[in-house]
């Protein structure tokens, strides 16, 4: 089962979003520095395209801020008590922030695979399935008739003397 590509623009383009309008209306300002200095890192991972550095620390973060959501959320919600023309922006601004966490672990793991294909290797097997390298249909560059360079690495005539040599 192939798994589709998702390009890492749309990755943080999305949580952008979702975590501008999670800080509408009820959380704290450390819920918007962390999410947005994640994303920080995700835009340096989308403008070194080869860096396999910036993909994993995104990855990293991306990981550490589902597991602080979890706990903003768990600290900060129930003590919001809005007048009734603000609940509707609380209720908004709680879903996207909700939203935003449900979509982080999906986001780890195709931000895993990309690291994966910039060359990383740590071999985490979550169950799911993954993209594997099918190096069969490659062709080896050494050649393939190395019978006598083994012998005379070289290139030395066989009959010529093994003394030293006069220049």
């Amino acid at each position: 089962m192939e798994i589709p590509a998702i390009n890492l623009k749309a990755i943080v383009l999305v949580h952008w979003l979702l975590t501008i309008w999670g800080c509408m209306a009820w959380l704290p300002v450390s819920y918007a520095w962390g999410n947005f200095t994640v994303l920080a890192v995700g835009v340096w991972a989308i403008a070194q395209r080869d860096s396999i550095d910036a993909v994993l620390m995104f990855l990293i973060g991306l990981a550490l801020t589902l597991l602080t959501d979890i706990i903003h959320f768990g600290i900060y919600y129930p003590v919001f008590d809005a007048a009734p023309h603000s609940r509707d922006t609380f209720r908004f601004s709680a879903g996207m922030a909700i939203l935003s966490l449900l979509l982080k672990p999906l986001s780890c793991f195709f931000v895993y695979q990309m690291y994966r294909e910039r060359g990383g290797d740590y071999n985490v097997n979550f169950g799911f399935p993954s993209v594997t390298r099918n190096r069969d249909a490659y062709q080896s560059i050494d050649p393939q008739d190395q019978s006598g360079s083994a012998s005379n690495p070289f290139g030395q005539a066989e009959d010529s003397k093994s003394g030293p040599r006069s220049y």
